[in-house]
């Protein structure tokens, strides 16, 4: 019931057949702490999700369960509380490239690049375990967040030359970011252009997205054609052109990008920021191991 709950995206209910299930004596056991840990991190209920920790250590089942070691650090990762997911990290016996990669990507995604790189260096001394896609996208990112252009190039090389792991369209997304911030606008198209992939709508709106921080008209009304090539009814596309226009006074062009709105009936989307919506899109690709599932049916390990 609690498995079915979860899979049905009713978290609450979950939680509430727990209770349920210890007030008539009923002991929990790995299963059921693991369909909780799912719960939470839907949620993104951190207390309570220590709550389910603090009960998963009076079974003592905590420290000799690799898969319950895992779902804690992808539900601490998932809720922000960094310290707590190195904790739970630093304190597991035995630890595969999961437990691994959702450190580095956790630590990439909420301001500890750092750290994440290191952990990464880290990571690469052991033997018995190897990076893969996903571990590279977390140290990507956390080359993006921290504008090391230099060594984003390096590490994505490294993944092709030393692990022979061929980039998806999730690590050339994580290029273009990476020199969008940085203000390499013309570089990112250069690196678009060279993509051995085609890129999809994404790719476009992450560039679109740095024209609009950087000021560059021109090469914003460049990506936003190839995003409108791909699809015409997404709101965000629209605005960030027009914001674009904006920001150096071409108050023409964004008039003629409001009117392309309406010819095509798309309306604004209310009280959703697009940089929070893009990050939530990764992020959910990052953690969600329904996504994860799906992508390792297309041979992109998690």
């Amino acid at each position: 019931m609690i498995a079915g709950y979860v899979l049905c995206r009713q978290n609450e209910q979950a939680l509430e057949m727990f209770e349920e299930m210890r007030s008539v004596g009923e002991q929990p056991d790995e299963v059921t702490m693991l369909s909780l840990l799912s719960a939470c991190t839907d949620l993104g209920d951190l207390e309570v999700g220590r709550k389910v920790h603090h009960a998963i250590l009076e079974m003592s089942l905590g420290h000799t369960s690799l898969l319950l070691g895992n779902a804690l650090i992808y539900m601490y990762a998932k809720c922000g509380s960094i310290e707590r997911t190195l904790e739970v990290f630093r304190g597991m016996m035995e630890k595969d490239v999961s437990t691994w990669n959702s450190v580095i990507v956790g630590l990439a995604f909420h301001g500890h690049a750092e750290e994440s790189i290191n952990l990464f260096t880290e990571m690469r001394r052991l033997k018995n375990i190897k990076p893969n896609e996903i571990t590279f996208v977390g140290v990507l990112v956390a080359c993006s967040h921290t504008g090391k252009v230099e060594e984003g190039y390096q590490y994505f090389n490294l993944m092709k030359d030393r692990y022979n792991i061929e980039p998806n369209v999730r690590h050339y997304g994580c290029m273009v970011d990476l020199l969008g911030r940085a203000g390499l606008l013309h570089d990112a198209f250069d690196f678009i252009d060279k993509m051995k992939i085609e890129p999809n709508a994404v790719i476009w709106r992450t560039l679109l997205g740095a024209c609009r921080i950087h000021g560059n008209v021109e090469l914003g009304r460049h990506a936003n054609e190839k995003l409108l090539e791909m699809r015409r009814d997404e709101s965000g596309d629209y605005v960030l052109l027009s914001n674009i226009y904006a920001s150096v006074g071409e108050w023409d062009g964004a008039q003629k990008v409001r009117k392309l709105m309406d010819d095509n009936d798309v309306k604004k989307d209310p009280g959703c920021s697009l940089i929070e919506a893009d990050e939530r899109a990764l992020m959910q690709f990052l953690f969600d191991p329904k996504v994860q599932v799906k992508c390792e049916k297309s041979n992109i390990q998690s």
